[in-house]
């Protein structure tokens, strides 16, 4: 089975512009491409998109610069609205499972920026990781990589942070579980309820929350294109980055461990996009993530060889839960 294993790197100043020249040139090829997708009755094949946007687009003046950086993320950008396109016409025709996908959608300068190797466009040498045109780099390796990664994503968030995001193969591990099953809960406040009498408390979001839409009112009074704006801006980033990574660590430990001392893991299938349209409690569900969290223990129980089950929404597990502790 694939993962992604992610680390963050400090480029120089330097492969600071080459990135950043490397993002436009995705960035364009993209938009390029999904305008003609639009304009056209039938849609192209990636050969031919690959052929408009790249290969004839680098004779052209306006388009000369395209030339100037790696050729293997121009393409894997074509490839990628392919797939886009592919998991909109499969979620209209409802073989993709899940809410519903749109279109896909032109990219914007401001948002997370990203371009994708593969092999033969990057190298792993000792501690550092060759990237095309680009240089070497050196990541903070947290963890040792299980396998040879097949491919490697640079990403630049909307708070200027930089990461390498790397796809490799790893295999089940088959370790014994203390527990036979558990049954869980899902809530706002008191995140998770176990069928063993456990409770895993929410982290709180309010402090930063509240930042968030102080910040939110300043950059709305705003000039467009000032600097202060984008000043503004990226402080509301750092702002969501930091709910977002607070979130995570949560949801990544607690996941783990229910999955590491449990055989068989039971989750409520929730309707969450129903739920959100609740005004008093939508926010706090969006900050919940239960739909990451069910995501997680599911590729966890794949990992450890578990059971995973998701039961009727109908259901009265809160009920259950809530008499068993009692």
């Amino acid at each position: 089975m694939k993962a992604r294993y992610q680390y963050r790197f400090y480029p120089t100043d330097q492969q600071q512009q080459l990135l950043a020249q490397l993002f436009g040139c995705v960035r364009v090829v993209w938009n390029d491409a999904l305008a003609i997708c639009k304009q056209s009755e039938k849609l192209p094949s990636n050969n031919d998109l690959q052929k408009l946007v790249i290969t004839q687009a680098k004779k052209a003046e306006s388009r000369a610069w395209l030339g100037e950086v790696s050729n293997i993320p121009l393409q894997q950008s074509v490839a990628d609205l392919g797939i886009a396109y592919k998991n909109f016409f499969d979620s209209l025709k409802g073989k993709r499972k899940g809410k519903k996908v749109g279109t896909p959608r032109f990219k914007k300068k401001t948002n997370q920026q990203s371009a994708r190797f593969r092999l033969g466009g990057f190298s792993i040498k000792g501690c550092r990781v060759y990237l095309a045109k680009i240089g070497e780099v050196n990541p903070i390796w947290s963890r040792e990589l299980p396998s040879s990664p097949s491919s490697v994503t640079v990403i630049k968030d909307c708070a200027n942070r930089y990461f390498l995001s790397f796809v490799v193969e790893i295999e089940p591990i088959q370790t014994d579980a203390k527990n036979q099953s558990i049954g869980i809960d899902l809530g706002i406040k008191t995140f998770a309820v176990m069928s063993n009498g456990e409770k895993a408390e929410s982290p709180i979001y309010s402090v930063l929350d509240r930042k968030i839409r102080s910040d939110q009112k300043k950059l709305a009074r705003q000039s467009k294109d000032s600097k202060r704006r984008a000043k503004t801006r990226t402080r509301i980033a750092k702002l969501h980055n930091q709910i977002a990574d607070k979130r995570k660590d949560f949801l990544h430990k607690l996941s783990t461990k229910i999955v590491r001392e449990n055989e068989t893991i039971v989750l409520e299938d929730l309707n969450v996009s129903a739920m959100v349209k609740n005004r008093k409690l939508s926010r706090g569900i969006s900050f919940s993530s239960w739909r990451e969290f069910r995501t997680l223990c599911e590729a966890k129980s794949q990992k450890f060889s578990r059971t995973f089950q998701v039961i009727s929404r109908w259901e009265p597990t809160s009920q259950i839960c809530v008499r068993f502790v009692g």
